[in-house]
């Protein structure tokens, strides 16, 4: 299915922030002279055949004070791989949490990316998920600068 010249303007909205408002597709459909009905069909429509993979939000942390982010490391013997992430990932302060392969050099295979206002904070949250999951060898990497924040644009 090609692509209207409807679709590519959803897109073109849909790729920037969107509105913050209680009803930002509301809005958008209004931008567009379309009701929101057919703003959220269409949009399904360009999921359901593969242009469009997800809609994600990206929060701005530090701009609400959250200025310590750590990625914790983690040896985790595979077996126990899923049981840890799920672990991890119901911490609220947990936005990521994916396996990697290890390397010679590199015996971290389970991340977790952590936020929290200070460092302080962060060493005791990985302090918590240790103790809930029971892993004792990990690292934490805080982000000192922070490259890109912004979206793929496609039109």
């Amino acid at each position: 299915m090609p692509l209207t010249e409807l679709d590519k303007k959803i897109i073109r909205e849909i790729q920037t922030d969107l509105p913050i408002t209680p009803e930002p597709f509301l809005e958008i459909a209004g931008k567009l002279d379309i009701p929101e009905e057919t703003l959220l069909s269409k949009i399904q429509d360009l999921i359901d055949n593969g242009y469009i993979r997800r809609l994600g939000a990206t929060l701005r942390h530090r701009r609400l004070g959250i200025n310590a982010n750590a990625m914790s490391v983690w040896v985790v013997p595979h077996k126990e791989v899923e049981r840890a992430g799920t672990i991890m990932a119901s911490f609220k302060e947990v936005t990521h949490c994916y396996e990697r392969f290890t390397l010679s050099a590199w015996k971290y295979n389970l991340y977790a990316m952590i936020h929290a206002k200070t460092e302080e904070e962060c060493f005791e949250i990985a302090r918590r998920i240790s103790e809930r999951t029971g892993l004792k060898e990990y690292k934490l990497l805080f982000s000192t600068e922070e490259f890109k924040k912004t979206s793929m644009e496609y039109f």
